[in-house]
């Protein structure tokens, strides 16, 4: 082996590092930007270092890459086009741009599988193509795939270009349980040729394509965190089996970093919102439907009222939603939450695995903010609370508030664990109108006699409640 590629080696190992230690970092609001830097320092090492430094055989020489002009342009249309969107993505779009990145990846995936054939020498024998490489060549096509194609349908689904509502076929499930299966006779069948597989390959990738739309379309939007958490693994998977497919370090440990944490999150994911894995795999999700239950009581609170309910109370608890996200409203309830605690009043937030439209990304917004991480309760700790809680102030929240999982088994999100606001003493929704959340259903929590509606756009109600207070 040249001198090159044992360096390259090295920064491959000090490249997996970075990733690791990014890894772990992230797990903290106060480290994960400083983890997030230190692993794309990595990835810009291992990146400059194939550049420059990968060495491969031909006609038994060693040659470098060639065309590096067209491999830098590409590397700084990409990195423009990657700045542009991120600077530019509100917090309110930024699950979207995490759907859309995350499809990249898959796409990125699946094509170098895809070109990888081309270059699989045959084994000899009856079955050249019958090895472990073709294998994972075709395996990375197909998670890359449903990746990228998911990623998409998940993208329109979260900004609006499709309906958030389950969207299925007739026999939805079992079409893609036979597509599925189809898809992996498809890639043993390739296997068994004795001629060049490459041409057929595309055929695999666009049928795997087609399971990644048939796959998201019938998720509805309560259950999209998972879907997001799930395409997230695929990606990390496809990457790291590509990367055995050229023998690719950096590449494998990436891969197996991003695919086994997103699997796990997945798993969490599935444990709050009480689904089964297998259901996401096959589709399975619920979708939602509006109810009408006729006339309903509902009572509202002016801002200033509401101020007199928390400034005297003992103890609040704030449980931020979508809502809040899209009214940009953090930073204002950060104040309130500093003025209330200036009066002695004790002041946590409840997050719910999956409020919002990505996992944890209340607790991003809230980080912007500069919220204490330690007021955080998850949702287990936050439930105990509510019996002791004086007013409960959910912010933009729907369904993960929603009484109907513990009550009506028949409901799109029966099962799911909810913050049992309904608990507190007294409950103030702060909401635009009594629209239905994401799921599609009626929230009869809006109805109950300790809840009181405060009808406006977040940021604004806030702002009127913190004058309030400071003229209490």
């Amino acid at each position: 082996m040249p001198l090159p590629m044992q360096i390259l080696a090295i920064i491959y190992v000090l490249a997996s590092l970075t990733f690791i230690a990014g890894l772990k970092m992230l797990a903290h609001p106060k480290t994960a930007r400083r983890g997030n830097l230190i692993a794309a320092t990595g990835m810009t090492l291992a990146i400059l270092g194939t550049i420059f430094l990968f060495r491969y055989v031909e006609d038994g020489t060693w040659h470098s890459l060639r065309h590096l002009e067209w491999i830098f342009l590409a590397l700084a249309v990409g990195t423009a086009i990657g700045w542009f969107l991120a600077m530019r993505v509100p917090m309110t779009a930024m699950p979207q741009m995490v759907s859309f990145f995350n499809g990249m990846g898959g796409a990125c995936a699946a094509l170098i599988s895809i070109m990888e054939l081309e270059h699989v020498p045959p084994a000899p024998g009856e079955y050249p193509y019958l090895t472990l490489g073709v294998a994972g060549i075709l395996l990375s096509t197909l998670i890359g795939s449903v990746s990228f194609s998911g990623s998409i349908i998940a993208y329109g689904k979260l900004e609006g270009w499709i309906s958030g509502k389950s969207i299925r076929l007739p026999a939805h499930q079992t079409i893609n349980l036979l597509l599925l299966l189809g898809i992996l006779g498809y890639g043993v069948w390739l296997m068994l040729q004795p001629a060049h597989i490459t041409q057929w390959a595309w055929g695999m990738l666009a049928l795997s394509l087609l399971y990644g739309v048939l796959f998201v379309l019938p998720i509805g939007g309560a259950d999209m965190p998972v879907v997001i958490s799930l395409l997230n693994s695929f990606t990390g998977t496809a990457a790291g089996i590509a990367g055995f497919a050229y023998n690719n370090m950096a590449m494998i440990i990436g891969g197996i970093l991003v695919g086994s944490a997103g699997t796990l999150l997945t798993i969490l994911m599935c444990r709050a919102m009480n689904r089964s894995l297998w259901n996401v795999i096959i589709g399975a999700f619920s979708g939602g439907a509006a109810t009408d239950e006729g006339e309903k009581t509902v009572r509202t609170v002016s801002p200033e009222d509401a101020a007199i309910m928390l400034a005297y109370a003992q103890k609040v608890m704030f449980i931020p939603g979508y809502g809040l996200a899209v009214a940009q409203a953090q930073h204002t309830l950060h104040e309130l939450e500093k003025l209330l605690r200036d009066r002695g009043v004790e002041v946590k937030y409840a997050i719910h695995p999956v409020a919002g439209r990505m996992p944890g990304h209340m607790n991003v917004l809230l980080a912007e903010a500069d919220v204490p991480y330690d007021l955080l309760l998850e949702l287990e700790q936050a439930n105990n609370e509510f019996p002791s809680c004086d007013v409960a102030v959910v912010i933009g929240a729907n369904d993960v508030v929603n009484p109907l999982a513990e009550t009506d088994p028949s409901s799109p999100i029966a099962g799911m664990p909810i913050l049992q606001v309904y608990k507190a003493q007294k409950v103030i929704v702060i909401k635009r109108s009594l629209s239905p959340g994401y799921a599609g259903i009626d929230n009869p929590l809006f109805y109950r006699e300790n809840t009181y509606m405060l009808f406006d756009d977040a940021r604004k109600a806030l702002e009127k409640i913190v004058k309030a207070v400071q003229e209490v």
